[in-house]
């Protein structure tokens, strides 16, 4: 699933193709992708046609486009939704599920979705944020973000570290390849009781998210199987700088003990066994 790295990515991408121009017709291919609109395809539709973006902003893992109505053009990517900016002429790309045209400019905007789990939605911008994510934490990336409020609030947890920073509520835009990464760099096990962290270990960590999202947004995110690409279609390569999230039974970076896989709500979880040891009270 895109993380914030990939998400901003796109972002920064669409915004100096998008920005300025005009909505002039909207084709949804595939219900499923304007699932999360309440009014339908029609009405989704009409709520486009002939708006004008204004920006495109971005929370965690959630993407939006500024309309000139004051409501936003809300887009969650799922595990394989993609942006993309075609000339009419190229024509439908592979697993096309809406496609945006404008009244001018050379480019078209696609939205394609191999798994149909990404969805789009127009909603209400209330205080510059899209109505239906107003839950949604920020992330570290943002101005807003304050590391002493959120150790308030992650202490509070009667948790697991990893299972925290994968609450979207509580902070946004961290999923398993950057939650890995992230508690790899701060020498935790994902297990670390979250009740018991001290101020100066949640700095580290925060420390640890921001560095490995910045160290991401520089290769253009990461890219394993092509689900991910940037609105040109070109993938990320931050999985060449990977340190511990699918290295299993590789050299940990740092010591070169063989990275350990394990399972994790699921899902795996790599770390380090000497590097990042189980907490003496583990919260599993």
């Amino acid at each position: 699933m895109p993380e914030l790295p990939e998400v901003e990515t796109i972002r920064r991408g669409l915004i100096p193709h998008v920005c300025g121009r005009t909505i002039e017709t909207v084709e949804v291919l595939h219900p499923r992708s304007v699932r999360r609109h309440r009014g339908g395809s029609a009405d989704f539709i009409e709520m486009l046609r002939g708006r004008r973006i204004v920006a495109v902003d971005r929370r965690g893992k959630y993407l939006w486009f500024v309309l000139d109505s004051r409501q936003a053009l809300l887009a969650h990517l799922g595990m394989s939704g993609q942006f993309l900016l075609r000339a009419p002429e190229t024509g439908r790309p592979t697993h096309a599920r809406l496609r945006i045209r404008f009244s001018e400019g050379e480019n078209d905007l696609w939205f394609a979705d191999q798994r149909t789990f990404g969805a789009l939605a127009v909603c209400a911008l209330v205080d510059d944020l899209p109505r239906d994510i107003r839950h949604i934490a920020v992330d570290v990336l943002d101005e807003r973000f304050d590391v002493r409020d959120f150790h308030r609030r992650l202490t509070r947890r009667t948790t697991g570290i990893k299972r925290a920073l994968l609450d979207q509520t509580l902070i946004s835009g961290v999923g398993n390849i950057y939650a890995d990464e992230a508690l790899w760099r701060a020498r935790l096990h994902y297990a670390t009781p979250t009740a018991s962290m001290r101020f100066a270990v949640t700095q580290r960590l925060t420390a640890a998210v921001r560095e490995v999202f910045c160290d991401a947004l520089q290769a253009g995110g990461t890219t394993f199987d092509g689900l991910y690409v940037n609105v040109n279609g070109r993938s990320g390569y931050f999985s060449r700088s990977l340190a511990a999230y699918g290295r299993a039974g590789q050299p940990c970076p740092r010591c070169e003990t063989p990275i350990r896989r394990e399972p994790f709500m699921g899902r795996s979880s790599f770390r380090c066994p000497r590097c990042q040891r189980i907490p003496r009270r583990p919260h599993w």
